[in-house]
């Protein structure tokens, strides 16, 4: 079964467009290789974080910045088809 990616933000501090543009980006990179992305308010504020089924591959806590979107693809990459290549995305 295909993975879905799980976009969690939080809406009072507005991540909501944040969110929804990378999701865009995702499921126009991943058509192919991913089930769903889907957004999911939080319910605990400053939380912004990206699971790949229940496998959470970012955290803004954790990471204390946003990520730029290449690096998200590149993780989505890593684990859903390693083999991708991500033109101008790719590591260098």
């Amino acid at each position: 079964m295909k993975p879905t990616i799980t976009i969690e933000y939080c809406p009072k501090c507005h991540w909501l467009l944040r969110a929804a543009y990378m999701a865009q980006e995702l499921l126009t990179t991943f058509s192919d290789e991913l089930y769903a992305v889907t957004l999911q308010p939080s319910e605990t504020g400053g939380h912004y974080s990206i699971r790949i089924n229940d496998a959470v591959i970012y955290d803004h806590k954790e990471w204390a910045r946003f990520p730029e979107i290449k690096e998200i693809k590149q993780l989505v990459r890593d684990i859903v088809n390693p083999a991708k290549s991500l033109g101008h995305s790719d590591k260098k």
